[in-house]
């Protein structure tokens, strides 16, 4: 294999090209390869005479960059095995040139580089930035959203077309204003120079881009990204710190007990009546009890919310083989056995009890269900409804027996067993009983609150009505919630 040798451009004209690189051209005697023949510094070459066999038309060919780059690559690699290659880009050949990468990637290939200038010399000095306080390259034919650091100065190189300029301002309109001022630079350094600030959302629109031109965004205020995660965690580190709120600075893992319970209900409530707006609201509510409880285990040292992030990261990953790693599944149901194995391997000693896996602290209802969950894997179950509809059955007449007996203490237990058994019921005909029950309680609240409604129309309370009345007036909630007239 031949030698390539990769030489840098420079950001501007002729007169900006390095001596030495100068001179190297100046003795090729065959061709000289472009990525592109773009560029000043190649007019004014071939303005002395020097030839140039570029590239260009091999982006014709691809729809993605990368399979472009893949081919310049194929390309060279090809002539090198023939005769040495002088290969020229733009600017200096180890900033933003995917083809350079390539190639200094590939173990047969005898590879050169020298120097050029980089045009970002004369980008900090036309904005007149220093990269110091934090600064960003971007690459803008390949990015995420999620890469960029908006407090920092950011650089969107390669903005070839409006195509895309259109990319990288649907990308930033996820997280800034439409009027937010971005700049726009081509040819930094250069005697064709430009430099226009414009609203983002102009920026696919009004301004002429070409392979020159950069797109600047200078550090956004942090009070302008309360919708990203480090301004959350920021403003609650504030409310525990020095000077914060007295309330939650004095709160403990013990006293918020209750208000996670509390907000997954709300969120719960939300979820049932389909209200994304609550959804949104609830979740944040959710989630802030997630981070006084990180922030509380950062105050007293023994965990933060990078720890609680890292631990459900990898327990989802280690969970997923066949996502992350090379299981194959057919269905949920094998991916749930997995599940299963993998939770018990992480455990590693077996607990005293299949059942200690059940938080005591469920709601009774679910601790029920999950109770039956976990003995049903042993073959502790009944294989037939109708062995389970008969338990419901026996459980009543239990708590029959015991109410004719006027025992109450007995009819509290039968009461439970019968319930138990219901759930047993509901979960043999794949049915929640905990999302049941709430479902009946939402409707006898909008029955009841019909029944308040028509009592207020007529100046009275329910109070002031016969238990004949208040039925009429219940059988007039159901039909006005569409509702048939079953007793039920």
């Amino acid at each position: 294999m031949n030698t390539i040798t990769i030489l840098g451009l420079g950001a501007g004209e002729l007169n900006q090209l390095s001596l030495g690189v100068y001179r190297q051209l100046r003795e090729v005697s065959g061709p000289i390869y472009a990525r592109t023949l773009d560029h000043p510094v190649i007019q004014g070459l071939q303005k002395e005479g020097l030839s140039f066999e570029s590239f260009d038309q091999t982006y014709r060919k691809y729809d993605q960059f990368e399979d472009v780059y893949e081919a310049i690559v194929g390309e060279l690699l090809a002539i090198a095995r023939e005769q040495d290659v002088i290969y020229v880009v733009p600017g200096h050949p180890m900033l933003a040139e995917r083809t350079v990468q390539l190639l200094l990637e590939r173990k047969d290939a005898n590879v050169v580089v020298n120097g050029g200038q980089s045009y970002l010399d004369a980008l900090f000095t036309t904005l007149q930035i220093d990269p110091i306080e934090g600064f960003q390259f971007i690459d803008a034919t390949s990015f995420e959203r999620n890469q960029l650091q908006l407090q920092n100065h950011i650089v969107f190189s390669q903005v070839y077309d409006s195509m895309v300029a259109s990319e990288v301002k649907l990308a930033l309109l996820e997280d800034l204003s439409a009027d937010h001022e971005v700049t726009v630079v081509t040819a930094a350094g250069s005697s064709e120079e430009r430099l226009i600030a414009i609203p983002l959302e102009e920026l696919d629109r009004s301004v002429e881009v070409n392979n020159l031109t950069s797109v600047y965004v200078a550090p956004v205020e942090k009070e302008k990204l309360n919708h990203q995660f480090f301004r959350l965690r920021e403003v609650i580190a504030k409310l525990r710190g020095p000077g914060g709120c007295p309330w939650d600075q004095k709160q403990t893992h013990e006293s918020l007990r209750k208000y996670l319970v509390e907000e997954a209900y709300e969120f719960i409530d939300a979820v049932n009546g389909m209200d994304d707006e609550h959804m949104v609201e609830e979740l944040g509510d959710v989630l802030l009890q997630v981070m006084l409880h990180s922030q509380i285990g950062e105050d007293d040292g023994f965990f933060n919310v990078n720890d609680v992030i890292q631990a459900v990261t990898d327990k989802m990953i280690r969970r997923h083989p066949h996502v992350f790693g090379q299981v194959k599944v057919e269905n949920s149901e094998e991916v749930v056995t997995n599940w299963d194995e993998i939770k018990k391997q992480e455990k590693g000693s077996t607990p005293d009890s299949l059942l200690d896996g059940v938080p005591t602290s469920f709601p009774a209802l679910l601790q029920a269900e999950d109770l039956q969950k976990k003995a049903s894997k042993v073959g502790f179950d009944w294989d037939d409804v109708e062995l389970v509809q008969a338990k419901v059955e026996e459980e009543w007449q239990e708590f029959i027996e015991a109410e004719r007996a006027n025992d109450v203490v007995e009819m509290e237990k039968e009461f439970g067993d019968w319930l138990f058994a219901i759930v047993n019921l509901a979960r043999h005909y794949k049915i929640n009983a905990e999302t049941s029950l709430q479902r009946t309680n939402q409707k006898f609240r909008n029955r009841f609150s019909s029944m308040e409604s028509q009592a207020s129309k007529r100046d009275l309370r329910l109070a002031d009505y016969s238990l004949e009345e208040l039925e009429q007036l219940w059988v007039h909630a159901k039909l006005e919630k569409g509702e048939n007239e079953r007793c039920d």
